[in-house]
């Protein structure tokens, strides 16, 4: 099996309902939309592993809120601690719910039994489905009683033609053949995969070289190159 590569590159693209690669995540993307929106109590959980877009997801949700002028806070679990901010009327984020301590998740239930009279929005993000959540059992099955979404993964097509379209914006030409040792040779989480291309179209431009698999390679066995 050809080795894994990863570069220490990300582009710097703040994170955006827009910007999110939907693919079969639409109907999740939308339902996040309109939670962003100044409305009544709602609760959602959404799961998926490392790379899936879920921190993606919840930073956009929190600037889409921003926008709307709802009240909003982001807490990462292991942040988290024995008070969680409700604002009412607001939105509460947590990523990472299978990283709360104890007195967390103690903070959390009490959250989620408020919300409703508060008119308080409940986003919360983990790596599993509910039912496999290590949590005390009266918070897992408030969170399992959300409106639950799996953050589906991009198909290999449609991360060819994420590739493809973000080539074309900057008048890159990269052929298919490129974008297919990337897919094989490199991570291929969306992030990973964009860093990769945004690492190519800077050394096509500071080698006057277009973008084929030689440079490619050439590129990745620099960046695999012990320091």
């Amino acid at each position: 099996m050809p080795q894994q590569l990863t570069l220490d590159i990300r582009p710097e693209q703040h994170p955006t309902l827009v910007n999110f690669i939907a693919g079969a995540n639409a109907e999740l993307v939308a339902r996040l939309r309109a939670l962003a929106q100044p409305r009544a109590f709602d609760a959602v959980y959404l799961w998926g592993p490392s790379g899936c877009g879920r921190t993606h997801l919840l930073r956009a949700t929190r600037a889409a809120a921003d926008a709307a002028g709802r009240r909003v806070v982001l807490v990462a679990g292991e942040e988290a601690g024995a008070e969680l901010p409700c604002p009412p009327g607001g939105l509460l984020i947590v990523d990472d719910v299978d990283r709360l301590d104890d007195t967390a998740q103690v903070a959390l239930f009490r959250a989620f039994n408020s919300a409703r009279l508060a008119g308080l929005a409940l986003l919360l993000a983990g790596s599993a489905p509910p039912l496999e959540l290590k949590l005390r059992e009266d918070l897992r099955t408030r969170i399992g009683a959300a409106i639950v979404y799996q953050v589906k993964p991009l198909s290999d097509e449609e991360k060819a033609a994420t590739l493809q379209s973000q080539a074309s914006q900057r008048g890159l030409r990269v052929e298919d053949e490129v974008i297919g040792y990337m897919l094989r040779h490199t991570s291929r989480d969306l992030p990973s995969l964009m860093a990769v291309l945004d690492a190519l179209d800077r050394a096509s431009l500071e080698r006057k070289r277009p973008v084929t698999v030689p440079l490619l390679k050439e590129m990745l066995g620099k960046f695999n190159k012990p320091s």
